[in-house]
């Protein structure tokens, strides 16, 4: 069965397109949410450790602090701030309560007490403020190490309580004994476990700063789950000795489904005590983000069908039917049509593939055009070989027979008186011969394609004067009257060959032309060329056999040249010369008469 070329792509656009989607919803459901765990705890590590940096040149100042706080929040949406060694806010300098404790060991003492342990973002909403000068409070607290920290403050105009709630839980299950809604003793005794000590007291509030919702330095206070971390970390840094914090740590929490990070980094201060960064990144964005994934994968899958079919149809016209184009006119080359050709003009491989077949069917067609005008001319050539060789021996044939009979008469002493006529004869015809051999190897020269011209300027006007001088003595037996017409201008070939092709013009303008006739040569300037004619005048060529005049062993009359020395090989000579030097050349019939010509490039 054969499949289309459009049924291909778009089977293969589709698998392709599917194991796509199929990858990515893999990636995305299984793989992203673990890159991106890691992808943003690496991160942040690195954007803590340029905070570290940033809060050692602080030297403590708590705008500063609060600043850096500020704008990693905006950089990284993620919480973070400073802690002391008891994991204290470093900058809750602006929310606290001063409190005078009266009665017991603790009287007359004022305490100052972070409200952030207790106090919620909902209770600074409120209108009215959720503890005020003057108000009458029990609050109990932990003492370790003359550390005070607070887990419960209850105000009793108010009736109102806060709870450090996670203090209270390692409270609770470690060592209160008497528990019932907050009804706690007022003493505790000293934990065994925690080298800890628990008391309840009473004062009256002194002084109270509650930072302004609007502050920067409340920014943190507004996230619960934050504070509640912050919190967690304090007890178990204050009540387990064991969990000590000395390298960067990386932990996880979960809170409601949930997931954050939380990072911790110890450091010192200029008082070589160990500070913390404190910092809370969540990783709910993702798990959002591959719940809505999953959701929308539906509309993706049915997006990508809609996609792969206007892929097929884009295939459909820009690829298969250009194809199919190219399959129809490469199938008409193989046939040797060259006769259509592909307009496919686009930028693309498609488009010089099409430039190349067209290319591909021009050579073709060139070469097999060729071809057919090389068989011709072979088919030519050898009907010239034919013609050549029966000339040749029509040519040997009568010198032959001439020899023969003059020595047949030597031989039987008939006219014996004459036997120095008869050897002049014969060496008259053994000249002929070996002119005609000459001829014919020199005319082989030419032909063979061999044969390099050796070109150098020389005026052509001394080159005819010399010649006419030469053939002087053939000029005045005739009687014949050359008139020239000369430029002196040098021109640029071979002076020997193109002596050679004057020589042959003359020899036969003299050898056609009537006695007392005229022959006229000029020389003519025609651009970057100069012309040479040679005009006899008395006769004509039949316009039937002006193209024959430069084939071997043509004469206009046969028998009455032969016998003045022709071979028939002057002009085909001439041809081949002045195919050589690339050269234009040609006959033609004048009003009397019969002009020969060829150009010669100019000497530049």
């Amino acid at each position: 069965m054969k499949f289309g070329i459009v049924l291909k792509l778009f089977l293969l656009t589709t698998t392709l397109c599917l194991l796509i989607t199929g990858s990515i919803y893999i990636g995305q459901t299984i793989f992203f949410k673990q890159y991106y765990a890691n992808r943003k705890v690496n991160d942040l590590k690195s954007s803590i450790k340029s905070f570290e940096k940033q809060y050692l040149k602080s030297d403590g100042n708590v705008q500063t602090i609060q600043q850096l706080e500020q704008d990693f929040y905006r950089a990284q949406n993620t919480w973070i701030t400073t802690l002391d060694h008891n994991g204290n806010i470093k900058t809750a300098n602006d929310f606290y309560a001063e409190i005078r404790i009266d009665g017991n060991k603790k009287s007359n003492q004022i305490l100052m007490i972070p409200l952030y342990h207790l106090l919620k973002e909902d209770d600074l909403l409120k209108d009215t403020p959720p503890i005020s000068k003057g108000d009458i409070v029990d609050v109990n607290i932990i003492d370790k190490n003359n550390i005070t920290i607070p887990y419960y403050l209850y105000v009793v105009q108010r009736n109102s309580y806060w709870i450090n709630q996670s203090m209270w839980k390692n409270i609770d299950n470690s060592f209160l004994v008497n528990n019932e809604k907050y009804d706690i003793k007022e003493k505790m005794e000293i934990s065994p476990k925690y080298n800890a000590e628990i008391h309840q007291l009473k004062g009256i509030v002194q002084n109270v700063r509650i930072p302004d919702r609007n502050d920067v330095s409340s920014i943190i206070y507004s996230n619960i789950l934050f504070m509640d971390r912050i919190n967690e970390f304090q007890t178990n840094l204050l009540l387990d000795e064991q969990n000590q914090h000395k390298t960067f740590k990386t932990l996880d929490y979960e809170q409601n489904g949930i997931k954050y990070k939380l990072f911790i980094d110890p450091i010192k201060d200029e008082n070589g005590e160990t500070n913390y960064i404190f910092s809370m990144a969540s990783l709910q964005p993702v798990d959002e983000a591959v719940r809505m994934v999953k959701d929308y994968f539906v509309y993706i899958i049915a997006f990508v069908l809609l996609l792969t079919i206007l892929a097929s149809i884009y295939y459909s016209i820009k690829i298969a039917r250009p194809l199919l184009r190219i399959n129809n006119t490469t199938r008409k080359i193989a046939h040797l049509d060259f006769s259509e050709r592909i307009e496919y003009h686009s930028k693309d491989e498609i488009g010089d593939l099409s430039q190349n077949i067209n290319l591909l069917s021009n050579t073709l067609h060139s070469h097999i055009t060729q071809l057919k005008q090389d068989i011709e001319k072979e088919k030519q050539l050898e009907n010239t070989r034919k013609e050549f060789i029966s000339g040749v021996s029509h040519e040997l044939k009568t010198p032959l027979s001439i020899m023969k009979s003059c020595i047949s008469i030597l031989k039987d002493g008939v006219a014996s008186h004459k036997k120095d006529y008869y050897f002049e004869a014969m060496e008259k015809e053994v000249d002929k011969m070996d002119l005609l051999i000459v001829d014919m190897l020199e005319l082989a020269k030419y032909e063979s394609g061999t044969y390099k011209m050796k070109m150098e300027p020389f005026y052509i006007d001394k080159v005819i004067d010399q010649i006419c001088s030469q053939l002087s003595l053939e000029i005045e037996k005739k009687e014949l009257t050359i008139h020239k017409d000369l430029v002196s201008i040098e021109v640029f070939a071979n002076q020997h060959r193109i002596e050679q092709v004057i020589t042959n013009y003359m020899t036969n303008a003299i050898r056609y032309s009537p006695v007392h006739e005229h022959i006229y040569i000029s020389t003519t300037i025609e651009d970057e060329q100069v012309k040479v004619c040679v005009e006899n005048k008395g006769s004509h060529i039949p316009n039937d056999q002006l193209n024959k005049v430069w084939e071997r062993f043509y004469r206009g009359d046969t028998s009455r040249h032969r016998s003045e020395g022709s071979t028939g090989l002057g002009l085909a000579i001439s041809k081949n010369i002045l195919d050589l030097h690339g050269a234009q050349y040609g006959v033609m019939n004048t009003s009397d008469g019969v002009l020969f010509y060829f150009c010669l490039n100019k000497n530049k």
